[in-house]
């Protein structure tokens, strides 16, 4: 991770802020990238005690695609490049289909699918460059398979795969690579706002998540962990 530049989004949601931590005392330089700036901040001064030296803060709103090409810029501006995307904010809405507003679908599709593709086309201009880059999607086991009460929510996830593989083979040739990350339930904040009653105690921990992120990253420059699939024992898709 020495002298990597490492863009998080979502730095402040579970899998981000654990991953951040864990990033802290590698030599990475890091671009922490959030809605809310005071967050952002608490982050930065715990990661500096962690042993991060280089953090640069950037509240943004991913569903705007002139901020997202602007969380990249400042990333540029600040350390010189970005080498890796970490794409870890979303959000969930678990409702029956009949039960779902248009308020809802909009939400799911502009946080989780359009502010993806916005970072990730961002990103990827940038990283053309160098002929270098490694973006990582976090998109859940729910933009694989199927649930019910997340029609909306698979259909933004779902997007998030078509659009992530396409783009691989386009920018294959300038050394970009992608891995998606079909995570199971992680107990993190995410569930504070989802009205569906679920087990937390049975599901993944941020730290295991973090941790397969941090070894697709870490991974030789030749090769390329496309797919990274950790569900709990205690509820699997096959």
């Amino acid at each position: 991770m020495q002298n990597k530049v490492i863009v998080i989004v979502g730095a402040t949601g579970g899998i981000g802020i654990t991953l951040a931590r864990k990033l802290a005392p590698t030599g990475a330089a890091l671009v922490l990238a959030a809605r809310k700036g005071d967050r952002l901040q608490a982050l930065a001064a715990e990661l500096a005690n962690l042993g991060a030296t280089r953090v640069l803060t950037a509240p943004t709103d991913i569903t705007d695609p002139t901020q997202a090409i602007a969380l990249m810029q400042k990333a540029v501006a600040q350390f010189g490049a970005v080498d890796v995307l970490v794409n870890s904010a979303g959000a969930g809405i678990l409702k029956q289909y009949n039960k779902l507003e248009p308020a809802d679908l909009n939400a799911m599709l502009d946080l989780n699918l359009k502010g993806s593709f916005y970072t990730c086309q961002a990103a990827a201009e940038v990283m053309k460059e160098r002929k270098v880059g490694h973006i990582c999607n976090v998109v859940g086991i729910l933009g694989k398979h199927s649930m019910a009460m997340a029609s909306a929510y698979c259909a933004s996830k779902f997007g998030v795969v078509g659009f992530s593989k396409c783009m691989a083979d386009e920018l294959k040739r300038f050394g970009i690579k992608f891995t998606l990350f079909y995570f199971g339930g992680v107990d993190s904040p995410f569930w504070d706002t989802v009205s569906l009653k679920v087990d937390r105690t049975k599901m993944l921990r941020p730290e295991t998540a973090a941790d397969a992120i941090l070894f697709a990253i870490a991974a030789e420059p030749q090769a390329v962990p496309m797919e990274v699939n950790i569900q709990p024992e205690s509820h699997l898709f096959f």
